[in-house]
């Protein structure tokens, strides 16, 4: 139990220090490009989404009790407004790490202001579809939201509930 206790307070302290740090746009930039390079169908969503937050580099990790997090920067039709640091905890049969990039993308207006107004928190039941090439066209919006995910790296076994946070700091 104490190694438990240990684990908890490691993941919250890093997700933390996470949000202190103002982040570099370049990095979506190059991520956005990446994810158009893996499948080219992705372009619909830049091109017709009311806007949309980009997380290049998400870190995970977990034994039993799991943690992720990841900066990124949020767009408004097709320009950078925001910074938003994501946090992640999730409880269950889980073992290992991996990196992956996130984008979210926001269909309407509604759906991007409650992403930046902080009252946007992912549950167990949201799902994302991990790109691959074609796999994008035809992805439907839930609840205004479409989530793809590209690995990056390392091996995660998982069968785990929890959920993402978001922290959106909006330019001035």
């Amino acid at each position: 139990m104490r190694k438990l206790s240990i684990i908890f307070t490691l993941l919250f302290t890093a997700a933390l220090l996470g949000y202190s740090q103002k982040y570099d746009v370049n990095k979506s930039d190059e991520a956005i490009k990446a994810f158009k390079e893996k499948d080219t169908g992705i372009n619909k969503h830049f091109n017709t989404a009311y806007g949309y937050a980009v997380l290049p580099s998400v870190g995970k990790g977990a034994i039993g009790i799991g943690g992720a997090n990841g900066k990124g920067s949020v767009y408004k039709k097709g320009n950078p407004v925001a910074d938003v640091n994501m946090t992640q905890i999730t409880i269950g049969f889980q073992f290992g790490g991996q990196s992956y990039a996130e984008i979210i993308f926001f269909k309407d207006k509604n759906a991007y202001t409650r992403f930046i107004e902080h009252k946007f928190v992912f549950s167990a039941q949201a799902s994302a579809v991990a790109l691959s090439a074609g796999v994008s066209v035809d992805a439907p919006y839930k609840d205004g939201v479409l989530i793809f995910t590209m690995a990056k790296g390392g091996l995660m076994y998982e069968a785990s509930v929890g959920g993402q946070k978001f922290k959106v700091t909006l330019y001035e």
